[in-house]
């Protein structure tokens, strides 16, 4: 067994340099100010008690730090999912309940275990069936739908949980006159002191410090007893190991969620971990081991109460940037915020909500990729109306409606381009032995009695249909009248069963109007298929060639009665010698 390559850290932990110590030091140091208020953010949204975010960034760090194959991503609490879970499980039970609690526990504890068999049956490739547009989409609108939730703490209004977002913005804007002013400004200077110590220097930890001067202004103006909301007694200590409240009936209930999470979880921290791959071209990616450290760290977690984690994209930035070169960043992470858990939770009393408040308002302006629904405007308008569609169907019909929908989008997308490839017309590009697609090239010459045509794809069951109804269109709505048709082959890089079917039935098509049938530039996989099935000599051999100009050129030549260049390498396969 490669034990390096089921143990990431082997890899890198024996090679590590001074220099790479020293950077992940920092970036450690750097990452650990980040999470501490993130986490107990996040866990708010997702309606637990902040402590279950700084255990969200304990055991899964760790345990992604052994197992990932990334060397700058964090894993921990991120908005997100944060979101999915209060989508989901507030359907169940009501938030910061006990019931709540173990629900959410139980939902990490089963993303992990669906990502770890994910991982065991080799699974990684499915993240490539939700599309970037629509992956945008659903961000851009749970950036809207995470906004409005914190508008009770924005405001100091008590909101009822309604289903509807219309309903929330309704209620607000109805008892805008309830405004509690004090929790206003709070969450408001938050926002301004992050936003401006980013813009002084991305090094500040804007967090951080908006939480220790919101910690400060409410113990020493005593804004608690003027109605400011604060975090109260905080657990101290590491978490326990606790099992989950793993029962059937508790399995169905939170199971939609669980659906959920792993699809955007998934896509959403590979995406991550191929982001920073590009970036530093010094290690690879590998998908279904990614899935495997990512179980594994959710499963590990859930025995430790941890709020369900994924890969953030906003701290893995900061540990890059900060000198990150391994996971050891992680585990220094990790390290620190488990002294924080023993040492200065009693800290946090006096921390406001409104400042939680205002650190997950500011990080979801990143969340809203307006950016990206522009160029997609410009450059291609159905990935634009995809992004679009999820984003109307997450924002106005729910978080799992517009998952569903956004992986619906992705594999419908991906099936009608399968199904409708390009089928163009090529001409000669005039004084060359080159041919083109005469709608691009409008100087490339049509010949007069022979038909050129490309096919852009596989030839399979999806598209055959497509494919014959083409071509016959072609030919039959042609000006001339036509003796020859060229099938540029050149594309076609697989054929199945149903695609050999109907390529004899464009053969008897095209024989019936005594229009001769040639091909050209088919690949090797593909003369085999053709060879086994008897097509080869259907077609003729002598009517199969390498290029297009060989096969017109030999046309001609053949109506002249001369001696065409046809070469045997055209029809060579693996079952016998050219023939």
């Amino acid at each position: 067994m490669n034990f390096k390559r089921f143990l990431p850290i082997l890899k890198w932990f024996p090679n590590l340099t001074k220099q790479q110590f020293r950077g992940d030091i920092v970036a450690g140091l750097t990452v650990w100010v980040m999470l501490v208020p993130q986490g107990m953010a996040y866990a708010m949204l997702a309606g637990m008690p902040p402590i279950y975010g700084l255990y969200g960034g304990l055991v899964p760090l760790f345990l992604y730090a052994f197992f990932g194959t990334s060397r700058q991503v964090s894993v921990g609490p991120v908005a997100v999912s944060a979101l999915l879970v209060l989508a989901g499980i507030s359907q169940i039970a009501e938030p910061n309940s006990p019931e709540y609690i173990a629900y959410v526990i139980l939902t990490g504890l089963l993303i992990g275990l669906l990502q770890f068999f994910a991982s065991l049956i080799r699974m990684g490739f499915l993240v490539n069936f939700l599309s970037h547009p629509v992956i945008a989409g659903f961000t851009s609108a749970a950036a809207v739908i995470i906004a409005v939730s914190q508008l009770k703490y924005l405001l100091g209004i008590s909101i009822p949980r309604f289903s509807e977002l219309t309903d929330t913005l309704a209620y607000a804007i109805e008892h805008i006159d309830e405004i509690h002013f004090p929790s206003f400004l709070l969450c408001t200077s938050g926002i301004v002191i992050i936003w401006g110590l980013k813009k002084i220097s991305k090094a500040l930890p804007g967090a951080l410090i908006a939480v220790i001067l919101g910690i400060l202004a409410v113990h020493w103006l005593q804004l608690d007893q003027q109605g400011i909301e604060i975090i109260g007694s905080v657990p101290e200590g590491l978490p326990s190991f606790q099992w989950p409240a793993f029962t059937l009936e508790n399995i169905k209930l939170v199971l939609p969620t669980v659906l959920t999470v792993t699809i955007i979880g998934i896509v959403e921290s590979i995406s991550i971990a191929k982001v920073w791959e590009r970036r530093h071209r010094n290690y690879k990616i590998r998908a279904n081991q990614e899935l495997f450290a990512l179980g594994i760290s959710k499963i590990g977690g859930a025995f430790f109460q941890a709020l369900p984690s994924s890969a953030s994209f906003s701290r893995s930035a900061v540990n890059s940037e900060s000198g990150a070169k391994t996971q050891l960043s992680s585990i220094i992470t990790a390290t620190l915020v488990g002294l924080t858990l023993i040492f200065l939770t009693p800290l946090f009393f006096y921390l406001p909500t409104a400042i939680l408040a205002a650190i997950i308002l500011r990080s979801v302006v990143s969340l809203f990729d307006i950016q990206e629904a522009i160029h997609l405007w410009k450059t291609h308008k159905g990935d634009f109306a995809m992004l679009l569609l999820t984003f109307v169907i997450t924002l106005f019909w729910g978080i799992e409606e517009g998952v569903l929908a956004g992986v619906l989008f992705s594999v419908m997308m991906v099936m009608y381009r399968s199904a409708t490839p390009d089928v163009v017309v090529l001409g000669q590009l005039p004084n060359t032995r080159f041919y083109r697609n005469i709608e691009r090239f409008p100087e490339a010459i049509q010949l007069p009695d022979c038909l050129i045509v490309r096919f852009d794809s596989q030839l399979f069951f999806a598209n055959v249909s497509y494919f014959r109804d083409r071509i016959e269109n072609l030919v039959l709505h042609h000006p001339d009248s036509l003796k020859a048709f060229v099938l540029d082959a050149s594309s076609i890089h697989d054929i199945d069963s149903t695609g050999l079917h109907t390529l004899e039935e464009v053969c008897d098509f095209l024989k019936e109007r005594d229009i001769q049938f040639y091909v050209s530039g088919i690949i090797g996989p593909v003369r085999d298929s053709l060879h086994q099935a008897g097509l080869m000599d259907k077609i003729g051999k002598a009517n199969q060639f390498m290029y297009i100009h060989e096969t017109v050129e030999s046309h001609y030549k053949r109506q002249d009665n001369q001696a065409d260049n046809w070469k045997a390498e055209a029809v060579q396969t693996n079952y016998g010698n050219f023939e």
